[in-house]
């Protein structure tokens, strides 16, 4: 059986409502007519239900694909780290500078000087033109929250309560 779309029933079934309330029909017919229109609702919403399941399950496959891959191309890349380090490694231990073959060249070559820090606090104490203040503000969401529902009027924040389906 081919059934129309969901909202086409909902709207069906809201006119079919309406009907029934402008008309002066038994309890039997009335009961009868929103038995016949509600089955066609529920069969459609379960229907609709089964595709989000069956959508959210495809997501989560691929959600968990997305996390083998990530864990691949880390230990492809922690593995191309650590054979880059060895070939250095020899390549220093050698005297072995440089090397060029058909497919590509070889050659160590200096990293730019990076800074290490030995005494964090002496440093802050004698050079405080190095210190670097970050600051950053955020609203505490959970604590507006607690406060509405306190009954405290928060000017620039209301609570909204949204509705979601949900499928068991």
């Amino acid at each position: 059986m081919n059934l129309p779309a969901l909202y086409q029933i909902a709207d069906i079934y809201l006119q079919d409502l309406e009907k029934l309330n402008d008309l002066d029909l038994d309890e039997q017919t009335v009961a009868d007519t929103l038995e016949s229109i509600q089955g066609d609702m529920q069969e459609k919403c379960t229907n609709v239900a089964a595709f989000i399941r069956n959508t959210e399950s495809l997501a989560d496959q691929i959600k968990q694909a997305e996390a083998a891959m990530a864990a691949r191309r880390k230990a492809l890349e922690t593995r191309a780290e650590s054979i880059r380090k060895y070939l250095l490694d020899n390549m220093q231990r050698t005297g072995i500078s440089k090397i060029e073959s058909p497919y590509f060249k070889i050659a160590i070559a200096k990293n730019p000087p990076s800074v290490v820090v030995d005494d964090e606090d002496t440093l802050k104490f004698a050079h405080p033109e190095f210190v670097k203040t970050v600051t950053t503000e955020s609203l505490d969401k959970s604590a507006i929250k607690e406060a509405i529902k306190a009954g405290q009027i928060v000017e620039g924040a209301h609570l909204v309560q949204a509705e979601r389906v949900t499928i068991k």
